[in-house]
């Protein structure tokens, strides 16, 4: 495994690696790895022949009053398990690196930006399409990996990838999750145990909608009434959005007729969590 700090050194070993017609992946993280991440490195082992990772803080997704500074970074700890999962190239730049001074370009992704974290986050996913844009320049893969986690995410690095007819295939994985259900994230860290506790009540309101569509609910309107219900029963987690979106577009959807993804984020203390599912009729 080759860690690798500079833009040109990084763009020339991805260029070798592909001479020979060699399939590359990219793994992009913020650093701070569990087992979501190396799901996501395994999957890509699946499909390239050469595996590349990022490990990037990224400062232009995170809002003035957000975790950017104490967000936690484990560089040497991130790459000995990057290593061990067989991963040739890890691209950990500084924020110098990727900004260069006095930068004023962005990609945005207009309408899908402002939905679901996006309304309470102003900037945030104009931050992570413009990175993200980097990354695939950079390192020309032809296979992204994202965690279905981040659904909202997705969706925009997605339409951002068709709007500009960029030559890298956006591959999803499954969330993976605690076996109580909590979703894995490099932010669980900041929970005590009674926070980590009350953190479960976003996986609890989404069994609790998918129990109700199971049994035959479709209005959105109930399912979100139903999750709201857990919610209230846990005074400790602050509800930001519960919603009924189609998963591509992330428009509301006011019946589940088709495939959808129902989103959740909340906040538990001070930090912030997101998980969802998709309905399938």
């Amino acid at each position: 495994m080759k860690l690798v700090t500079s833009i040109a050194e990084m763009r020339a070993l991805c260029r070798t690696a592909r001479s020979s017609g060699a399939r590359l992946g990219l793994v992009p993280t913020m650093g701070a790895l569990h087992e979501g991440h190396l799901s996501l490195v395994r999957s890509a082992q699946e499909k390239s022949d050469t595996v590349a990772a990022s490990i990037f803080v990224n400062p232009t997704q995170f809002g003035p009053n957000e975790d950017f500074a104490k967000y936690p970074r484990a560089l040497e700890g991130d790459c000995a398990l990057f290593e061990r999962e067989g991963v040739e190239l890890v691209f950990a730049p500084s924020a110098d690196q990727m900004y260069p001074k006095g930068a004023v370009t962005w990609i945005v992704v207009e309408g899908l930006s402002e939905r679901l974290c996006g309304k309470s986050r102003p900037g945030h996913f104009r931050g992570v399409t413009t990175v993200v844009a980097k990354l695939f320049h950079i390192v020309e893969p032809d296979f992204a990996f994202f965690g279905q986690k981040d659904a909202g995410q997705v969706a925009i690095i997605r339409r951002m990838v068709r709007d500009l007819n960029l030559a890298v295939t956006i591959e999803v994985c499954p969330i993976v999750r605690e076996p109580d259900g909590l979703a894995l994230s490099s932010r669980n860290a900041y929970l005590g145990d009674q926070e980590r506790q009350s953190a479960l009540v976003l996986y609890r309101s989404l069994m609790r909608v998918q129990k109700r569509f199971e049994n035959g609910e479709r209005n959105s309107a109930s399912l979100v009434a139903a999750a709201k219900q857990v919610f209230a029963a846990e005074p400790a987690v602050r509800l930001d959005y519960i919603e009924v979106v189609d998963p591509e577009t992330l428009e509301p959807e006011t019946a589940v007729s088709k495939s959808t993804l129902v989103a959740v984020a909340g906040s538990v203390g001070q930090t912030r969590l997101i998980d969802n599912i998709l309905l399938e009729p």
